[in-house]
């Protein structure tokens, strides 16, 4: 057991770190292609001033007009997202195999009461997203069963990891899966609509230098 975990922090965990970096890199530039392709003009009217002003209006809760009309998607979104960003970053244990494995680096910790919030937050959002997929007929329409999978992909290291945190089922297996669970949502990230993380502010750039620079207007 003491091997595997060695080998899943250790080397399996550089490879998975070269796919997600390397994935979204490749993914920036394919965007910026295609958008350049697709309208050659794109990059005389990117600016940074109207870009910073879309991106400041949709990290504000219920600030663009759409967020309002949909209010409950808003909140469990916005706290989704803060709960897959922060708690895979800044939770302690991880802090501690970063520095003592592959990465060698050291970061400030939240809180255990904060992160066991956040995950909540997280799995609480995942279950409201997959049931208004299932009920709200205008999402329903779009929806498949790779979205529901998705959900699953992001719950898991999630789930797992407060799991074996408590020691509930046997921690050395749930450690395992967790650890798994957690390189297989990396590797996918950039492969998939997850991928929105990378290509998300980059439309956000696109729009607001449309709506500031060129109809003089807003975009939210």
């Amino acid at each position: 057991m003491h091997d595997l975990y060695a080998f899943l922090v250790g080397p399996l965990m550089w490879a998975v770190a070269i796919v997600f970096i390397g994935g979204l890199v490749w993914r920036f530039v394919a965007i910026t292609r295609l958008a350049r392709k697709k309208d050659p003009y794109v990059m005389h009217y990117l600016k940074a001033k109207w870009t910073l002003r879309s991106w400041g209006a949709w990290l504000i809760p219920y600030y663009p007009r759409s967020m309002r009309m949909h209010p409950w998607v808003t909140f469990f979104g916005f706290l989704f997202h803060i709960g897959v960003i922060l708690v895979p970053i800044f939770l302690l244990a991880h802090i501690l195999m970063w520095e003592e494995g592959a990465l060698g680096i050291s970061l400030w910790t939240m809180p255990e009461w904060l992160a066991d919030v956040l995950t909540v937050c997280v799995l609480a959002g995942c279950v409201f997203f997959a049931a208004r997929r299932m009920t709200v007929n205008e999402v329903k329409y779009v929806t498949d069963w790779t979205d529901f999978a998705l959900l699953v992909v992001i719950a898991l290291p999630f789930l797992t990891g407060i799991l074996a945190h408590y020691q509930i089922f046997n921690y050395k297996f749930m450690i395992i899966f967790h650890i798994l669970a957690g390189q297989a949502a990396l590797v996918i990230v950039p492969f998939s609509r997850i991928g929105h993380m990378i290509y998300g502010p980059m439309v956000r750039a696109y729009l607001g230098s449309e709506f500031g620079g060129v109809r003089h207007t807003k975009d939210w």
